[in-house]
């Protein structure tokens, strides 16, 4: 009988199974790929409605004046932005220089002062322990090669009373909405990747990735398990894209 486990030391890269380093620095170059199409990338996935689930995702952040906030996989800056104009002092970390580098001109070009660009790895940041009233992160998680290892640093480098909040893709549990959006991200994005930016593997990576990554109940746990307290998802379209948020106490 042919043994047909998996090794234990790989990692999923969409439904490829590779070495932890390799996936880091594939995923390191999807995002190089896209990052000048970063918008086009996002309206393909999610039909445009990015714009307003990231609108919604920073009003239950509820940034204040003063406040500490690391926004990781950020780069292009779209959720900082969002933060910066609730007077918080804003962090954008990102491991991949080419995101931060559309995000520095986006922000030169609306004119928006004060931001602090950090190259850095989730996984192992080099901030001091608690440091932040806040952490988010916008579709950046499930990129990540060592997710527990990125949630555990969340809740080191946060305050007491920090709060962290995850907006990522899931799976929806509308009968009849999940086969109709499986059918258009898997058949059309990746067409529309190679329409919009000559770039079908990249995009056809970020669907797989979606599908790879754990379920809502899974990943609260895994925050939870990572020392956060009260947990909670919020779930938009039937869970298609969820809040997941905790606490540091």
């Amino acid at each position: 009988m042919t043994d047909t486990a998996l090794p234990t030391d790989t990692v999923s890269f969409g439904y490829e199974q590779v070495a932890p380093a390799e996936k880091t620095a594939r995923v390191r170059g999807v995002f190089s790929s896209v990052a000048a199409r970063y918008d086009l990338m996002n309206d393909a996935m999610s039909g445009g409605m990015h714009r307003l689930w990231k609108d919604r995702f920073v009003r239950r952040v509820k940034p204040r004046a003063g406040e500490e906030i690391l926004d990781m996989a950020g780069g292009t800056g779209d959720i900082a932005f969002r933060l910066a104009e609730g007077g918080a002092a804003v962090t954008v970390a990102d491991i991949n220089p080419e995101m931060l580098a559309v995000g520095v001109e986006r922000a030169a070009k609306r004119g928006i002062d004060g931001l602090v660009w950090s190259e850095a790895n989730a996984e192992v940041l080099t901030f001091p322990d608690r440091f932040f009233d806040a952490y988010t992160i916008a579709f950046g998680i499930r990129n990540v090669t060592d997710i527990p290892a990125a949630l555990k640093e969340a809740h080191r480098v946060l305050r007491r009373g920090g709060r962290f909040f995850c907006l990522e893709f899931s799976t929806t549990l509308w009968p009849g909405f999940a086969e109709a959006y499986d059918a258009y991200s898997h058949r059309m994005v990746p067409k529309l990747g190679k329409l919009l930016a000559d770039d079908e593997d990249s995009y056809r990576y970020l669907i797989e990735s979606i599908r790879r990554f754990p379920d809502m109940p899974t990943f609260e746990r895994m925050i939870a398990e990572a020392g956060f307290v009260q947990t909670k998802v919020e779930p938009m379209l039937g869970g298609l894209v969820a809040i997941h948020s905790g606490w540091r106490i």
